[in-house]
């Protein structure tokens, strides 16, 4: 049978020579448009390293000397106890489970901090992590987690201790696995004279929904400096308590939450901060699937036409098929089988070009790189399998009409 149809495809060349290369064209778009929904799909499933739900962000700020209320003369050690205080209040409400503060850390955030690292007692090379500054209580709020099962709880109580943790793929480049050099010392600011213990390998924390820079090499750490200096004051509200937590808060924001010169300016819930931070690339994936969609529309109908009047010019030979007594599923199985075998031989050309615009990195980027060959061959037996798919919808409804006319009504027509 496959000796046949090869033998037919290869007699009818001129009329499959441009049949192959629409397919061949649009094998290759197609290509490209799962590429890029597989890989905003994969990004999209992806755990996000934290839990944001129930979380809220507290806008503090300093009066200034023009506010009637400002004290003069405050120190820096004073306004240091005084953020400390305003922080302890925080934790004392009853609806507040935890309460943070941080320096470029928060999720939904582009902004970052870049440290330097040396991994002591290895052959690896100096390289840099997104750092986080963060009181210990910050994995609490977001409930970072351990590759080896640490709670939030156990990882604050190794920052408590000075210890520092690390992503699992911090040193992916040199091959190792963070949770593999937990317990050794980093070197961090460029000081070699002092290190920290790794206390734990984290699970990857993904910027946003969507992966954000798709790699996460981050190194969470705690020190004075985000007590004293951090301006990202986030808190979560324990389950059952969110209704109204924000007006309730602000109600009492001038007479429980004013320490020296520091006051609330607002609350902002991070399912709105989330929205807000993502709203250009929810637009621009919006609309890229609006736009594919509607390619998609068009390969569908375009292949679905062209093979449908195709075998529409193919009535008068299925009746002579049928009158030298071939059988209504021999004939469907061969007219789909002729439309498959051409399909699979410009899939293998197809396939070289798909893998060099991925060489040549004009296609999405995922975990590191352009191209792998298992995310690459998914995506073309997914677009085998949709063209395939258009292709036997195109020839089915014209042929099963064909074998249901009478072959002498069927020749006599032609």
């Amino acid at each position: 049978m496959f000796k046949k149809l090869f033998t037919q495809i290869k007699n009818e060349w001129r009329s499959n020579l441009w049949l192959a290369l629409e397919m061949l064209i649009v094998s290759v778009v197609l290509w490209y448009v799962v590429d890029f929904f597989y890989v905003t799909i994969y990004n999209y499933t992806l755990p996000r390293g934290f839990d944001a739900s129930n979380c809220y962000r507290i806008g503090v700020a300093t009066l200034t000397d023009k506010s009637p209320e400002y004290i003069a003369d405050r120190s820096n050690e004073e306004t240091f106890k005084d953020r400390e205080a305003l922080l302890d209040r925080i934790r004392m409400r009853p609806e507040v489970e935890f309460v943070s503060l941080s320096i470029n850390a928060y999720p939904y955030n582009g902004s970052n901090n870049v440290t330097s690292i040396l991994l002591y007692d290895t052959i690896y090379p100096q390289g840099f992590a997104v750092s986080r500054d963060v009181t210990p209580d910050f994995v609490q709020v977001f409930r970072y987690e351990g590759v080896r099962g640490e709670t939030p709880a156990q990882l604050a109580e190794m920052l408590t201790k000075g210890e520092v943790l690390i992503s699992d793929n911090l040193f992916m480049h040199d091959k190792i696995k963070g949770v593999d050099i937990v317990g050794e010392g980093l070197s961090l600011f460029g000081d070699t004279t002092r290190t920290y213990r790794i206390g734990a390998s984290l699970n990857e924390v993904q910027y946003d929904d969507y992966g954000g820079w798709g790699d996460d090499f981050t190194m969470v750490y705690s020190s004075s400096t985000s007590l004293q200096w951090g301006q990202e004051w986030c808190v979560r509200v324990k389950e059952g308590h969110t209704k109204d937590f924000i007006e309730n808060f602000m109600n009492d924001a001038d007479k429980l939450y004013r320490v020296g010169n520091l006051y609330i300016t607002d609350v902002k819930s991070f399912d709105n901060i989330r929205d807000n931070f993502q709203r250009i690339t929810t637009n621009e994936i919006r609309n890229y699937c609006v736009g594919m969609g509607f390619l998609l529309l068009n390969i569908f109908l375009g292949l679905l036409g062209t093979f449908w009047f195709r075998t529409q010019q193919r009535v008068g030979e299925i009746a002579i098929r049928m009158v030298n007594g071939a059988t209504r599923r021999s004939v469907f199985g061969r007219l789909i089988g002729e439309g498959l075998l051409l399909l699979s031989i410009v899939t293998v050309l197809a396939a070289v070009i798909d893998v060099l615009i991925a060489h040549l990195e004009l296609n999405q980027w995922l975990n590191g790189a352009y191209m792998s060959w298992g995310r690459t061959t998914a995506c073309i037996l997914i677009a085998y399998v949709l063209m395939a798919i258009m292709i036997s919808v195109g020839i089915a409804f014209p042929a099963y009409r064909a074998m249901h006319i009478e072959p002498t009504e069927a020749l006599h027509d032609e």
